[in-house]
Parts: structure tokens; sequence; C-alpha cells
């Protein structure tokens, strides 16, 4: 707080964005926020230039408003990129390596030995998203010697990528890849993009990944396909809605792995965000001089 003050600033802080203002919004200059508008109104904040997001995606924000009054406005950029993309490298391993067969074991005080275990070299990985989140997954696949191919609006080589393709394009290839790892924003354009058809096309043995928002896939269609194919597993860190409903049928599939969006969490999340937060308060103090 005081490295903040030292900026210039007043500070006002809330622990819960729900609550009341603690000023008017009306005198608000600049917000550190994750979900503030989804309680408060952005247009009473008549003051507001500038809107740093605790959060990596944008989809809790009026983009329109925010645009139309050219306010500034940041995310988390790179904050949660390392440990989101450790998590998908975890789950494919601990299916891989069978992780959970051998705690149980374990757990049994038996001495079993699984000889249906794979390796991640050799592979082929589809990252859908090739954004800051999207090039760490693939950097860590990449470093096990997989195949990474990155799907986005645009084609240019990115870094730990094998090869670019458009997201246009992914239901055309699909059936080519062992693992899916979902990073993509939520949009109306990739709303519902890992369809009834990308589920049923995905290759047998394939893993699903999603660590960007549950609207990405279709719940439903999801459902529906694992129930017929258990050869998929499907690691969920987020949902169409959160928490997930305890009467979900996605909890009892053997083949679901449910964590409750956990995957961003890390010990040097701190850090991190205070220093993109940080900067860029900075900056915009400077400009107003």
């Amino acid at each position: 707080m005081e490295t903040l003050r030292s900026l210039g600033f007043s500070i006002y802080f809330m622990q819960q964005e729900k609550e009341k203002l603690l000023l008017p919004a009306s005198e608000i200059d600049a917000i550190v926020c994750n979900g503030l508008f989804l309680s408060h109104d952005i247009d009473l904040f008549t003051r507001v230039k500038f809107i740093q997001l605790t959060s990596a995606g944008f989809d809790r924000v009026p983009l329109d408003k925010i645009k139309n009054r050219s306010i500034e406005l940041y995310n988390a950029r790179r904050v949660y990129s390392t440990p989101m993309a450790e998590w998908a490298l975890f789950r494919v391993l601990e299916q891989y390596k069978q992780g959970w067969f051998f705690k149980q074991e374990q757990a049994a005080h038996r001495w079993t030995k699984h000889r249906g275990l794979r390796e991640i070299s050799g592979i082929r990985v589809a990252v859908i998203g090739a954004g800051n989140v999207g090039q760490e997954v693939a950097k860590r696949f990449s470093a096990m010697d997989a195949y990474t191919v990155g799907f986005d609006i645009h084609t240019n080589a990115t870094p730990y990528f094998n090869q670019m393709k458009l997201i246009s394009t992914f239901v055309q290839h699909v059936n080519s890849f062992d693992v899916i790892v979902v990073t993509a924003p939520l949009l109306p354009s990739t709303k519902g993009l890992i369809s009834r058809d990308v589920l049923i096309s995905m290759k047998e043995g394939a893993i699903l990944i999603n660590i960007a928002r549950g609207g990405l896939i279709d719940e439903q269609a999801m459902c529906d396909v694992l129930a017929q194919r258990k050869d998929l597993f499907v690691a969920l860190d987020v949902f169409e809605e959160e928490p997930l409903s305890e009467k979900s049928s996605l909890w009892e599939f053997d083949n679901v792995a449910i964590s409750p969006h956990n995957s961003f969490v890390s010990n040097k999340n701190n850090i991190r965000m205070f220093q993109v937060m940080y900067d860029h308060l900075k900056e915009f103090m400077l400009k107003q001089k």
C-alpha cells in the first residue's frame, strides 16, 4: 500500500468487490479489480481513466464502454501463465503415468505394477490460443520432445510452437492430436469452440484440458460423448457455471479430472501481480503530470 501511495495515489481497499464502495464512484480515477463491474455500473465511474484487472481474461468487464471512453485497460498478462502451463503438463503426466492408480494401490498396501504407462516424447499437442499461457504450455511440452501446434487467429511464427494454424481450421485437424489444451479467451467467436463434432472426432486415447473458460466447451455435448467414449480423458479446471453444481454428471465420470478453477494458483503470483500493477500505475501517473 505504501509503495502505491508513493506514486501519488490515495488508496481505498475493498476485500469483496460486491460490497458498497468506500467512496462515491464519481471520485475514482483508477481501479485495480477483477469483477467489480459485475456488481457496480461502470457508467457511475465518470472520472475513471485507468483499469488494471487481476485476471487474465477480459470477459468480466464492459469492453465496449471502456473503449468508447478511451479508458486504459490492462489485464494480468503473464502473471498466471507459468502455473497454468505447469498444471496442464501435470494433468497429462498424471494420466500418462497413472498417478491415481499408484496412489490407490499405495493406500491399499498393494504392490501392483501398471503396464500401460505412456510417455510425452513424440506426441502431438494442440494448444487452442497461442497467447502468453499458450506459449508457456507449448514451451513445457516442447521441452519434453512433443510436437506442438498452435491454433489462433493468425499463423505467424510463435515461440515454442512447431507450427501455427488458424483456429477456424481446428475441427479439421482435431483427430491428429494426442493432447488438446484450451487456453483461448472466451469471446462470441470462441464460445462452444470444443463442440460435439470436435469431441466425437478426437483421437483414440486423447486428452482434453481446459484451463481457460468453461464456455469454450459445450458441456452437455461433452457429457454425452464421454459417456460413450471411455478412451478419452478430460481435465477441467473451469466450467460454464462456477462453482460446478453438485448435481452435475461430470463429477461421476471416471475419465474426468475436476479442479475448482485452481490452475492459476502459485506462491509467486503476488510478486508478479504487484509488479504488473505497479508498473502500469506508475506509467499512468506520469501521463497525468
